[in-house]
């Protein structure tokens, strides 16, 4: 008797758009799948210094999707409250919607909370 298994649940993340990212509306397959906000554009903060922003992340258990790689990085294994996904700014926003819904699709949140992980242009060559 064949039996299947059960579909995987989707976990449902939560993502903080820092200030330097484009709104939520820009990533259509994002917004369908993940609980998503901007800092600025939902939460109405605007101009808070990296470690602030972490903070606020850190509290409301989001991960933070930033281009400011190289400022946020040193904060990602602080907490295992929130983490850092940074992306390369020579990504258009249909690469970043597209790479970060497989992140998330395919991770554990255990790969992504108190951990780096870095999004860039880079594919593959076969």
């Amino acid at each position: 008797m064949f039996q299947r298994s059960m579909p995987k649940k989707l976990f449902k993340y939560k993502l903080l758009l820092d200030e330097n990212i484009p709104r939520r509306a820009k990533f259509p397959s994002l917004n369908r799948k993940f609980n998503i906000r901007h800092i600025s554009a939902d939460f109405k903060i605007i101009g808070l210094g990296d470690p602030e922003v972490y903070e606020f992340a850190r509290k409301t258990n989001r991960l933070i999707v930033t281009y400011n790689i190289k400022d946020f990085e040193k904060f990602a294994e602080l907490s295992l409250e929130s983490g850092i996904i940074g992306i390369s700014a020579t990504l258009s926003n249909e690469q970043i919607d597209k790479k970060l819904t497989s992140l998330l699709t395919k991770s554990k949140k255990s790969e992504l909370f108190g951990k780096f992980n870095h999004i860039s242009g880079e594919t593959e060559v076969k």
